[in-house]
Formats: C-alpha cells, structure tokens, sequence
C-alpha cells in the first residue's frame, strides 16, 4: 500500500526588490506529473527486490508510487506510451532486441547500471553437468532424456525468444526441441519436482537469484552467441520513458545514484521466495539495517517538498540519525 503524498511545501524567503517585497521558492517545483512514480514491475524476484528497495526509498521522500506487473514488451510499449515511468530491470546484452528499438528511437532512455556481474543462461542440476552436459552442444545427444524440452519462464520474456532463437536456428540440433512457456515460479517448481529423483532438466537461470544456493546448478558453456560471454554475462539498467529523468529531476537524480549488489539481491530474493517475506517489508527491514546505501543513493537528492533527504528519509524509516 502506497503512503498519501506528503503535501507540497514552498519555503519562503523575504527579499527587498524596489519598494516591495518578492516571495522566492528555495527549492525549484516539479511538476506535479513527477509525485507519483510509475513503476513497470515483471514478476522476476529480483526485479521485485529492486523495485520494493526504490518505492521504500521515494516513499519516505514523500512521493506516491504505483507498481503494475507486466510483460516485458508490455513494459517497453508502456513507457513509450506514457503509462510507466521506469523499469528497472534491463539486463544486457539479452534484452536488447526488445529495448533497443525504444531507446534508439527515444522514447525510453537507458539510465546508468544499477547492477553489475550478473549472469544469465541455460542451467542443468549439478547430477547432469557431472554426467557430461557441459555445454549447449551436450544437449541434442541427449535429447530423450530431456524430452526435447527447454525450460524457460513467461512468455515474451527476453531469455525465452533466445531460446526459441536457437531452436529456430536449428543451433546445437535443437530445431526440433520445444520450448516450455511457463513462468518463474513453475519453472523452479518443475525443477523442486525433478531433482530429488535426478530428473533430467535444462532450464533458463541466471544470478542473482536463490536458486544458486537453494539448487546445486550448473551454466551451459557455449552460448555466447545467444546470451553473450561469460555465461551470459549481464549488467542491468534503469530504464525509464523518454525525457523523464529530466522532467522529474529529483527523481531522475535518485535513479542515476541507485545501485545494488549481488549480494543484496540474494539475500532480498531469499527473504522473499523461501521465507515468504513481503518485498516491501523485506527492503524497509534491509534499509534499516544497512542505512550506509542511502548515503550514496541520496547524494544531490531532496524530499520532494526541497528538504534535505537523507535526515528525511532516515525519520521515516526510523534509522537512528
């Protein structure tokens, strides 16, 4: 539930111009399009953590947020279409066939990094990598015992369409291998289901994300030219509809500072995925107890009524100044 905007404050400042007095605002006003925050949210964990950690952040300084669950390609059509203001979950190089039409073409903008060392591709149980599937180019040897199927998560996602391009392209002898539109949540349940008994499995994975410590998992070699080197080595980006970090200033201020770790995102995903955790609990409860990220993410930034943040936000939050 989002807290009620907190009310727009002017201060005040007398100053002698001629024979009378002028009144002059300290802080320059936003526009009033800028106090709430639109978030495109889409049902990845870690995208949630980000997200929950970003609203908990606005929030205390007293802007309004709404979070919407989409698709990916609904997320991009969204911030070209003024529904969303920001996104924070573009992983690169995979998803640029969806989001680099729209920042080329300007109506999204691609912010900085708020991720880095990120990895993202084909996945087996451990029991199968020891049993020789070290690379994408195992797999079709052993087709029957994967009944042909690649795992992926929902449909339009962007791992799903590299997959589905492999099997288009016939890559590796998958032409005749079908991909498994489900979503997150099913695909680790499928996975919970098959290791007890060493089922065979090849699934979308990627870090951060408990399933590497909750599963003992293995990354595919060789599908760089799918998603990329390194495992499919990935930074991700804060996206945001064109022009809005400059319309909304404060908050295209907050954006630019945001980043997150490895680390954070796994413990945050944990939280929320085993223990059952709200996100927006788990990322105020994670803020109160490491108040030093708020140093750097507030840094040039005020409340939206031109306070300084990082006390505000602190109060709110109820960290010990």
């Amino acid at each position: 539930m989002n807290k009620t905007t907190l009310p727009y404050r002017t201060s005040l400042g007398l100053g002698a111009v001629a024979l009378g007095l002028v009144v002059a605002p300290l802080a320059a006003a936003e526009p009033e399009s800028c106090a709430t925050v639109r978030f495109a949210e889409v049902g990845w964990t870690d995208i949630t953590v980000t997200t929950a950690l970003t609203t908990e952040t606005l929030e205390a300084l007293g802007y309004d947020t709404r979070v919407d669950t989409v698709s990916v390609p609904i997320a991009y059509s969204g911030m070209k279409n003024d529904d969303f203001d920001v996104f924070l979950g573009n992983w690169m190089p995979s998803m640029a066939s969806i989001s680099d039409p729209y920042i080329e073409g300007g109506s999204v903008d691609r912010l900085g990094a708020n991720l880095e060392g990120a990895k993202y591709t084909l996945a087996v149980p451990q029991y199968v990598h020891d049993a020789g599937v070290t690379s994408v180019a195992d797999l079709e040897e052993h087709a029957e015992r994967f009944a042909s199927q690649l795992h992926g998560i929902e449909a339009g996602n962007d791992g799903n369409q590299l997959i589905q391009d492999m099997i288009d392209d016939d890559a590796f002898g998958l032409g005749d291998w079908q991909l498994i539109d489900s979503s997150e949540a099913g695909m680790l349940a499928e996975l919970r289901a098959r290791v007890p008994n060493e089922e065979w499995m090849v699934f979308l994975g990627w870090e951060p994300h408990p399933m590497n410590t909750n599963f003992d998992i293995a990354y595919l070699e060789g599908a760089d030219d799918y998603f990329g080197p390194d495992l499919g080595g990935a930074t991700v980006y804060t996206n945001t509809r064109g022009g809005y970090a400059e319309e909304c200033g404060n908050v295209g201020t907050l954006l630019e500072n945001l980043s997150f770790t490895l680390e954070m995102e796994n413990q945050l995903m944990g939280e929320i995925m085993d223990e059952g955790a709200d996100p927006r609990d788990a990322a105020r409860a994670y803020l109160q107890a490491n108040p030093a990220v708020l140093d750097a993410w507030l840094e040039g930034v005020t409340t939206r009524d031109g306070e300084p943040a990082l006390p505000a936000v602190k109060a709110e939050l109820g960290i010990d100044a």
